[in-house]
């Protein structure tokens, strides 16, 4: 077996592990990575190996147990309206510097419309007791922006990415039932939970990536793994816990020359006030999805109120899995007065912080008085 064959995507045994590893590891397991080997029918022996190969290669970008932190930390999607001299500057900062920050992308339309001056895109989640909108304004003042909207979930229709089992997808796939919605709303954790969710939603390391993997992070939380495990079972129950999750990197040439999507597109409907819940459980059904939510866009976007995101290698491809969404809604009788497809450029990702001691620790870092960053 050749180097490029052990850390491609493409190849035949990354590909069986990586339909698994990407998106189908829900919640929390105590052996991830036999739940991986059993799922995709190869020896654990391989998948760690595999996943070790592509982790030191950059064809996975990171190793991680995901959370549902719009439970656990106020958020939103951003939208920022940036002069073009100040794009490239602002892109940076958000990513670089802001851990609050984290999909970071530039995007475009294909004619001019209704939200289309506003390039730049990011995720915020602001931790419990500080405000998301003194933050946002922090931002806005830092890069120069002339104006945003904040557009906070209200409801989860689809949340997983799986580029890799989607690759072949047809236009149209979808669920037999209508997505289930995951209504957002407000987490508290004691201090005993936070040590157990930093400890577990930290970046694995390719050393890291073996059975049992657990172990050394109920040390660095520590506690015995018992104890661990009870607190990490709890924090599933109450449905805080997304994920075990491989991310590709999935717009940069992988160290293959490789690209797992070239496009990532943000669809916008404005459906009929009252009715965002049904237009939200059709929307989400549709396979093709990695994100589907309720938000409302405001005039700044024609009232839109549900948005999510396709990505795919051929543009033409990405508009097909579109137009059968459209052709659902319109069968099942959902109206939509407006539509839009976003399309990403230049991006980047990272996982938002979330913990509030982080957050005064960041504020200090950067010349803010954290007590004037809380809510009122």
């Amino acid at each position: 077996m050749s180097v490029a064959c052990a850390v491609s995507h493409t190849d035949e045994i990354n590909a069986r592990i990586l339909a698994v590893s990407e998106d189908r590891i829900a919640g929390f397991v105590r052996d991830p990575i036999k739940e991986i080997a059993r799922a995709c029918g190869l020896s654990v022996e391989t998948v760690i190996e595999r996943i070790r190969a592509m982790l030191q290669a950059g064809t996975i970008r990171r190793v991680r147990q995901t959370l549902m932190a719009t439970d656990l930390a106020p958020g939103a999607l951003v939208a920022w309206e940036v002069d073009p001299e100040r794009l490239d500057a602002a892109f940076d900062f958000m990513f670089q510097q802001d851990l609050f920050s984290g999909h970071v992308v530039l995007r475009s339309t294909d004619t001019p419309t209704s939200g289309s001056q506003y390039k730049l895109w990011t995720t915020l989640k602001v931790p419990h007791g500080f405000s998301m909108v003194k933050h946002a304004d922090f931002l806005r003042d830092r890069v120069g922006a002339r104006h945003y909207r904040l557009m906070p979930a209200r409801g989860i229709f689809a949340l997983g990415v799986g580029h890799t089992r989607r690759k072949t997808m047809e236009p149209g796939a979808k669920s037999d039932q209508r997505a289930e919605m995951h209504e957002v709303r407000s987490v508290k954790l004691s201090d005993l939970e936070w040590r157990v969710l930093m400890a577990l939603k930290r970046e694995l390391t390719p050393d890291e990536i073996g059975e049992n993997l657990w172990e050394a992070r109920a040390r660095e939380a520590d506690l015995p793994l018992p104890v661990f495990f009870e607190v990490a079972e709890s924090l599933n129950e109450r449905k805080v816990i997304g994920r075990f999750s491989t991310f590709l990197e999935h717009v940069k040439p992988t160290a293959t020359g490789e690209r797992v999507t070239r496009f990532n597109a943000l669809f916008h409907w404005a459906v009929p006030p009252g009715r965002e819940l049904e237009a939200g459980q059709e929307i989400g059904r549709h396979h093709i999805l990695t994100h589907c939510y309720w938000r409302e866009g405001g005039p700044e976007f024609n009232h839109v109120n549900i948005m999510a995101v396709a990505h795919g290698t051929d543009r033409d491809l990405v508009r097909a899995h579109k137009a059968a969404i459209d052709d659902h809604l319109q069968s099942v009788g959902m109206p939509f007065s407006y539509t839009n497809v976003f399309w990403g450029g230049r991006s980047e990702i990272k996982p938002s912080e979330i913990a509030p001691n982080v957050y005064v620790e960041w504020c200090r870092s950067i010349g803010l008085d954290p007590e004037k960053m809380r809510s009122e």
